[in-house]
């Protein structure tokens, strides 16, 4: 694309500031600026490499970590699966040998009563081809004795499998139990914007300070300010999530614009509330800070809802259900959680939400 007519006057007015300097210089002089200006140019770009390197390294040791962490998942699905099969092939089983064995009686009862029934035909019709008649007075009797005392059989209701009890909503009801060894957590930390002196766990949501770490100086990450931000950001609509500070002694929670820098102390729009190293809690923002009174006891878990249509941001205490601030403000632009974790013997812990099934 050509450049607007603007930046192509800009450009050729700076070209010719500089041919005419040179033009004035002494030739050594020139060549010797010239020589500065490209080794200069020569270490930023060399920096930029190297930090690239650095990354490329750093793709190869995540994937990794990812893959390992993914399979971990994986097989703890596996097995909960597994068991579910095994224990619904096993009630299946159950089922069939208890009915199996019922009908089993069932058909042998019947065997002795057509038994009986059969002998007393078999006798019946030999002393009629003999044609006793006074024998055939008392197998009259016998007769009337025998269909007095058997009663005319009936099928067993509910003999069969009970197979909508097995199949029905199978997988649904296999999901609704897997609520158990599952979690959902609304705010999923990331490790690429993280201070290198933090160390999350696997499920990413908790994140520990300590000792600085060898990572790469992306766009994305905190080189000044130990912060650490949600993988997902809230333009529109109302949001909740839980944070556990516990006992520690130096944190803060809240959300930061999109437009915050990451580099540098610049900094930028952010709302949030603190613990400082110095055990005083107050509520800051890009346009000023406040002690927070309403701290009577020390929080374990910090509640945090953003209403971002109406401009609010509120903190709680959702243990003593306490309101601790709120911040009203015209949101603008998408806004991001954040941590920080100054203590390195607690960490912070993005806290999971119960999951509810309506059906």
């Amino acid at each position: 694309m050509d450049d607007p007519p603007c930046n192509l006057a800009l450009k050729n007015l700076c070209e010719t500031f500089v041919e005419e300097k040179h033009r004035k210089m002494d030739p050594k002089e020139a060549a010797e600026e010239s020589l500065t200006i490209l080794q200069e140019k020569l270490k930023v770009f060399n920096d930029v490499k190297t930090k690239c390197d650095q990354a490329a390294e750093h793709i190869e040791v995540q994937t990794q970590n990812t893959e390992r962490r993914i399979k971990e998942q994986f097989k703890k699905l596996h097995q909960f699966l597994q068991e579910e099969e095994e224990a619904r092939i096993t009630a299946l089983r159950e089922e069939e040998e208890q009915k199996s064995h019922m009908m089993k009686e069932k058909i042998e009862g019947l065997n002795r009563e057509i038994s009986t029934i059969s002998n007393t035909i078999g006798a019946i019709e030999e002393e009629l081809r003999a044609e006793h008649v006074s024998s055939l007075k008392n197998y009259k009797a016998t007769v009337e004795r025998v269909r007095l005392t058997l009663q005319d059989p009936q099928l067993v209701s509910g003999a069969l499998i009970d197979q909508a009890k097995h199949l029905g909503n199978l997988a649904f009801r296999v999901w609704d139990k897997m609520k158990h060894i599952v979690s959902y957590t609304p705010v999923i930390l990331d490790p690429n914007t993280a201070f290198p002196s933090y160390t999350l766990s696997d499920d990413l949501t908790s994140a520990t300070h300590g000792d600085k770490q060898q990572l790469p100086d992306n766009p994305e990450r905190f080189d000044f300010y130990g912060h650490i931000m949600g993988s997902e950001g809230f333009n529109s609509g109302t949001h909740s999530w839980d944070v556990q500070v516990g006992d520690n002694a130096d944190w803060t929670v809240g959300v930061l614009a999109e437009s915050h820098q990451r580099k540098g102390r610049n900094g930028g729009p952010c709302w949030r509330i603190d613990l400082d190293e110095d055990g005083e809690y107050r509520a800051e923002s890009f346009s000023g800070s406040i002690t927070l009174l309403s701290v009577n006891q020390k929080p374990w878990r910090i509640r945090v809802q953003l209403d971002w249509n109406r401009g609010e941001l509120s903190f709680s205490d959702p243990d003593t259900n306490t309101h601790l601030h709120t911040f009203t403000h015209t949101f603008t632009e998408r806004l991001f959680p954040y941590i920080y974790n100054d203590d390195d013997t607690v960490p912070l812990k993005m806290l999971p939400r119960t999951i509810s099934v309506n059906t």
